[in-house]
């Protein structure tokens, strides 16, 4: 196969519904979308899911956008290859922007699947189809509506309720879910917004008595440390997400016993290969995974759903309805749950249509690139 041309969409979507995480609120999001063309005018599509702010990660959109422009776009163009696999090594020489090149890697196992005819999930080595999903909520200005965002997830078929927390908003809020839902499903997740000074520990500690399924990423990303002492003090699984980018980290994960869980996000990892090298590394340590998400549009959300298939994805993955976020997303039909599951697409590729129209209505910026007609390989 070869790259003949790339195209980048940057879109805006509004949110259904707010969403407050320990670093900041958002009402919509922006995202880009990748569009790879073989010589056969078959296309892929990625989904570039970085955030607007530097807060969860180094990487924004705009830095995205110049990497994907600067960078990404020249190192794919006109290269032949046979696997996915093989396009990320066309970018082996760039460091870091892994939420750009997961944008190009998604685009590539979307066009390989297709020219091979099968799903995407096929195409990963899926074994399930249906994946259980769970829902991510924000930190929001009271607990009572916090207790009716729960309530209804919970009518909507969702078993599993995550909760956003930061220091100030954490022991009284889980204990109020708690209290009101005694069987749910129910973790938290501080995208490290916690210290590793002995209050910060003695805190979430007391999130112990609550029987939580896991405590996500409570400490900066590096500070494994910190992350293995909280694991030896307490019996509720630590989960590691902004902490695992490579698969070295997910090794000192291991080694250090930082951790008995962790969220595989396809964008953070540098897309669907690494994540589901990172899948197999896990299920052979014995340490089970689920897919986190970045309130992706309907691409990037297919690709999570497609992964989530892999036999180690034993938790439920934050794979949840589009329209839980969006009125109207950019694939047709929409993702949708079923009593909190999600049917893992059988068509060719991500397998869903890609709406257009509703993509120029939003976009922002525009990015074409191709190889010269001569240089094309077009049949």
């Amino acid at each position: 196969m070869k790259i003949t041309r790339v195209r980048l969409f940057e879109v805006e979507l509004p949110l259904v519904h707010s969403f407050q995480t320990s670093s900041h609120k958002k009402s919509s999001l922006t995202h880009i979308l990748v569009e790879l063309t073989d010589e056969h005018d078959s296309t892929g599509w990625g989904e570039v899911a970085s955030p607007t702010h530097p807060y969860f990660t180094s990487e924004t959109t705009d830095t995205a956008w110049l990497m994907a422009t600067g960078y990404l776009v020249q190192s794919v163009l006109g290269v032949e290859w046979e696997h996915p696999g093989d396009v990320d090594g066309c970018w082996a020489k760039i460091r870091g922007h892994e939420f750009a090149k997961a944008g190009f890697a998604g685009a590539a196992w979307d066009l390989w699947a297709k020219a091979n005819s099968q799903s995407l999930a096929a195409g990963l080595g899926g074994t399930r189809s249906v994946v259980r999903s769970g829902v991510s909520l924000g930190i929001e200005p009271t607990i009572d509506i916090l207790l009716d965002q729960v309530d209804k997830q919970v009518s909507a078929g969702y078993g599993r309720v995550k909760l956003k927390i930061a220091p100030g908003w954490d022991v009284l809020p889980v204990q109020a879910v708690r209290q009101a839902y005694p069987a749910l499903d129910l973790h938290v997740d501080a995208n490290g917004a916690y210290g590793s000074d002995t209050s910060s520990m003695d805190r979430l500690a007391q999130l112990d008595a609550y029987g939580l399924t896991m405590i996500e990423q409570p400490f900066a990303p590096r500070d494994f440390p910190a992350h293995a002492r909280l694991q030896e003090r307490i019996a509720t699984a630590v989960c590691l997400d902004e902490a695992v980018v490579q698969l070295d980290d997910l090794r000192t994960m291991i080694a250090m016993k930082a951790g008995r869980v962790l969220n595989i996000k396809v964008s953070r990892m540098a897309g669907l290969t690494v994540a589901k090298a990172a899948h197999d590394l896990a299920w052979n340590e014995g340490i089970p995974v689920w897919c986190g998400g970045m309130h992706e549009f309907g691409i990037g959300r297919a690709g999570n759903v497609a992964l989530s298939s892999l036999p180690n994805f034993t938790l439920p993955s934050d794979v949840s309805g589009s329209d839980k976020y969006y009125a109207r997303d950019v694939i047709t039909p929409a993702i949708t749950a079923r009593d909190g599951a999600v049917d893992v697409p059988t068509g060719p590729g991500i397998g869903f249509a890609i709406d257009h129209a509703w993509i120029a209505h939003n976009q922002l910026r525009y990015f074409d690139s191709e190889v010269p007609a001569d240089q094309s390989g077009r049949q």
